[in-house]
């Protein structure tokens, strides 16, 4: 990953996390943001099966 696609990762990063600070429904959105980034991993191999955290 070069300069500038780390500074446009993290400027979605920031994005995203201002998206759920403003949310009327906050649990929709990380939901939303969850069912997201699952694909991106899953797009890159990377398994999401076991990464869900248990209370």
């Amino acid at each position: 990953m070069n300069e500038t696609e780390l500074k446009d990762q993290v400027i979605k990063e920031f994005v995203n996390l201002q998206r759920i600070k403003t949310a009327p429904n906050k649990e929709a959105e990380i939901e939303y943001q969850e069912t997201i980034l699952k694909v991106r991993m899953q797009t890159l191999g990377i398994p999401t099966e076991d990464l869900e955290i248990k209370p």
